[in-house]
C-alpha cells in the first residue's frame, strides 16, 4: 500500500506514465498549478514546498521500486521544477511559454552543474537537476522580462 502511495506521487498522479513526453505533460501539469495559485503568494509557495518535499521523499523510493536510476516514470520533479522556474514571473501567454520551453530545454540538455547533480544517489539527483533548471529558466527570464521593459 505504502509502494502504491509512493508510486502515485512520485508520477505525480500518474502523469509519469503517459506514454509521449511524460516530464513535459508533467511540467504542463505544474504551469496550471502555477495559473490556479498565482492570485495567491501564500499558496503557491506552499505548493512549491509541499511538492518538493515531498518529491524528496519518494522519488528515491520509487528508484528502488522501479529498480533503476531516475526512472522516467518519476515526473514530480518536473513539477517541482517549473514552479520554480515560474516563481514571480508576469504570467502573461509570451512569458508563460518561453518559460516552459525554456525549463524544458534546461531539464533536457543538462548545463553544468546540473550534469554533475543528476548523478548524485537517490532522491537528491533526481530532485536536484529540476529545481536548478527552474532556477536556470528563473534567472534568464527575470532578465528577459526587466529587458523587455526597457524596450
Amino acid at each position: 500500500m505504502l509502494n502504491d502511495l509512493v508510486r502515485l506521487l512520485a508520477t505525480f498522479f500518474y502523469v509519469g506514465y503517459l506514454p509521449m513526453a511524460p516530464g513535459s505533460m508533467a511540467s504542463a501539469a505544474g504551469v496550471l498549478i502555477v495559473l490556479i495559485l498565482s492570485s495567491s503568494h501564500e499558496l503557491y509557495m506552499a505548493a512549491f514546498v509541499a511538492i518538493t518535499i515531498l518529491g524528496f521523499v519518494v522519488s528515491g523510493r520509487m528508484e528502488e521500486i522501479a529498480r533503476e536510476k531516475d526512472p522516467g516514470c518519476v515526473v514530480i520533479d518536473e513539477v517541482a521544477g517549473i514552479l520554480l522556474a515560474f516563481y514571480a514571473l508576469p504570467l502573461t501567454w509570451p512569458v508563460i511559454i518561453t518559460a516552459f520551453f525554456l525549463f524544458r530545454a534546461f531539464d533536457m540538455f543538462k548545463i553544468y552543474p546540473v550534469n554533475k547533480l543528476e548523478k548524485m544517489p537517490g532522491s537528491v539527483g533526481i530532485m536536484m537537476d529540476d529545481l536548478v533548471a527552474g532556477v536556470y529558466t528563473n534567472l534568464v527570464m527575470q532578465i528577459a522580462v526587466r529587458l523587455a521593459d526597457l524596450i
